[in-house]
C-alpha cells in the first residue's frame, strides 16, 4: 500500500510504500526544537521505501549532529522527511501523510520529556539497543 504526502505549500510530494518499520513519538529536545511542539510523531521507513515523487530540487536540509539529516522544502520551510543515514531509515513525520493510520507503538527519549502521556505505551528512556541506546523503560 502506498501513503502519499507534501510539504505545507505543495511544492514537494512524496510517496512511501508498504508499512513503516516503527512508529511512535519522540521527546527529544532536537525534535522539539525542529517542530515546533512538545512532542514529535515519527514514522521510520527503509530508504527503498520512500520516494521524492514532485519538487525534489526545492528541498534542502539540516544536519546538526550527524544523526539526522532534517529536509525541508525551501519554497515554505514545511517539513518532509529526516534522512537517518546511520540507521538506513527515513523519518516521515505523520503530519506530512495523508489519510494515513498512524498506530505508535513506542515513545523515544521520554528522559527529555515536557510533556507527559499516559497511554500504556513503553517510554524508553532514549532509544533502543539495537540501534546504539541503552534500551532502558522508564515509568509512565
Amino acid at each position: 500500500m502506498a501513503h502519499t504526502g507534501s510539504c505545507h505549500c505543495g511544492a514537494v510530494e512524496i510517496e512511501v510504500e508498504g508499512t513503516p518499520e516503527a512508529q511512535g513519538y519522540c521527546h527529544c529536545a532536537s525534535c522539539r526544537v525542529h517542530s515546533g511542539a512538545p512532542v514529535a510523531a515519527f514514522t521510520l521507513w527503509g530508504k527503498d521505501k520512500v520516494r521524492v515523487t514532485r519538487g525534489e530540487e526545492t528541498i534542502a536540509g539540516f544536519n546538526k549532529t550527524g544523526m539526522s539529516d532534517r529536509r525541508f522544502c525551501t519554497r515554505c520551510g514545511g517539513h518532509v522527511f529526516i534522512d537517518h543515514p546511520g540507521l538506513g531509515m527515513i523519518d516521515v513525520r505523520v503530519g506530512v501523510l495523508k489519510d494515513f493510520d498512524f498506530q505508535p507503538a513506542v515513545h523515544l527519549n521520554y528522559a527529555e520529556t515536557v510533556l507527559p502521556m499516559r497511554d500504556g505505551l513503553p517510554k524508553l528512556r532514549d532509544f533502543p539497543a539495537e540501534i546504539g541506546g541503552s534500551g532502558e523503560t522508564m515509568a509512565e
